[in-house]
């Protein structure tokens, strides 16, 4: 079965990247056997400027936001850093979730290194969604500084209701920002109706090219410029450097290609999401998903197969691309972070497998994976139940 970069695998890792759309990468190797610097008068910088500005009005569409409020960066990691370097200030509160990516929560800890106080996690429960409610209690005694919580979540794709955390943030004088990585292109996003003030996220992860993001900054906002690199002052001061033209075009591409037929695409990937966990269930009925079922990205499935490691699982089944978690944690001695904020076991962490689906996946790919699965962990379980172990 050929995956869809005409390899023999079937992938069922988009939240860790999808597959370049054909439209981005048209507009990709179109744009670069063109030459030209953005920040350039003659005409062929102008002619790059041009299809950047085309670019960023394909993004700011998506996100239902003006252009001039987006800054163009490496990625949602770059965005998040300038976000919350941004947006904090000592001795007020930076209010996120230990269910966070990395980007964010590293940020916040490194932001927040000389006054540790500041920074607050709020509670998460079994289903993975995080309790809004613990905002009141955050601010009845502080107010102001910034609440920065995921629109979706990359491991579970439980969704986070930023109304309720902007309306809360908002009562209290505080800035909202939202690391939106995962949900772009893949459900409706309005930064109006979300009430941010700033949303970060990654052109990879809807069908463009990787190595390029953006960081929405609502109008208005007055945040003081604190960039990660400086130099020229692209960006409007924001992020120096040389645009990456080729990047951005093939992010807008993406951006344009992803909104037509958004709700059309997401129905028919959570139908087969559903079919797969169904498959599985069936196969399987000892394995758990975990995360809200009612209230996650229509793509994505976490299941735990109690008492068999998900490393060897991966290993019994190479013609299946999924993933242990977050594809940026790969390598770490230690379990999911969001699984363990859970209350999932390490054991049970150990043995869990995220299946990410998306605009690409097909019904045959589905019903090839859930064979692979139950083929997989009936033969780890059976190595494991041999004396010597699994060999």
């Amino acid at each position: 079965m050929s995956g869809p970069n005409g390899s023999d695998t079937s992938y069922f890792d988009y939240n860790a990247t999808a597959p370049i759309r054909p439209e981005a990468l048209a507009a990709v190797i179109e744009v670069m056997q063109a030459v030209g610097n953005a920040s350039s008068l003659h005409q062929p910088g102008r002619q790059a400027a041009h299809r950047v500005d085309v670019a960023r009005r394909q993004l700011a569409d998506l996100l239902g936001c003006s252009p001039g409020e987006i800054i163009f960066t490496s990625g949602a990691t770059e965005a998040n850093n300038l976000a919350l370097r941004a947006a904090f200030s000592a001795g007020d509160p930076l209010v996120t979730s230990p269910v966070e990516h990395p980007a964010v929560l590293e940020t916040a800890r490194a932001v927040t290194a000389g006054s540790p106080e500041d920074l607050v996690l709020l509670p998460v429960g079994g289903d993975g969604l995080v309790d809004l409610g613990a905002l009141d209690q955050v601010f009845a005694t502080r107010r102001g500084g910034v609440v920065s919580l995921m629109a979706a979540n990359n491991e579970t794709g439980v969704l986070t209701d930023l109304r309720v955390a902007a309306k809360a943030a908002r009562e209290a004088g505080a800035l909202v920002h939202t690391d939106a990585t995962q949900i772009m292109g893949r459900l409706p996003v309005d930064v109006a109706e979300l009430d941010v003030d700033l949303l970060s996220l990654s052109a990879h992860k809807f069908g463009g090219p990787q190595g390029v993001g953006a960081l929405y900054v609502r109008r208005g906002s007055s945040l003081p410029h604190r960039p990660l690199l400086v130099g020229g002052g692209q960006e409007r001061g924001w992020r120096a450097g040389t645009l990456n033209v080729a990047g951005i075009i093939g992010m807008g591409a993406a951006a344009e290609a992803a909104a037509r037929g958004l709700g059309e695409e997401a129905e028919r990937i959570e139908a087969l999401r559903d079919r797969l966990e169904h498959l599985v269930a069936d196969a399987l009925p000892e394995s758990r998903i975990n995360g809200r079922r009612d209230q996650r990205l229509p793509g994505v499935t976490s299941v735990t197969f109690p008492g068999v490691p998900a490393d060897a699982v991966l290993a019994a089944m190479p013609e299946i691309a999924a993933s242990e978690g977050s594809a940026c944690a790969s390598g770490a001695p230690t379990p999911s972070h969001v699984l363990l904020a859970m209350g999932l076991s390490r054991a049970d962490a150990d043995s869990t497998i995220r299946f990410s689906l998306g605009y690409a996946t097909t019904e045959a790919e589905v019903e090839h994976a859930a064979r692979a699965v139950k083929r997989a962990v009936t033969q780890v379980r059976a190595a494991l139940a041999e004396p010597d172990g699994p060999r």
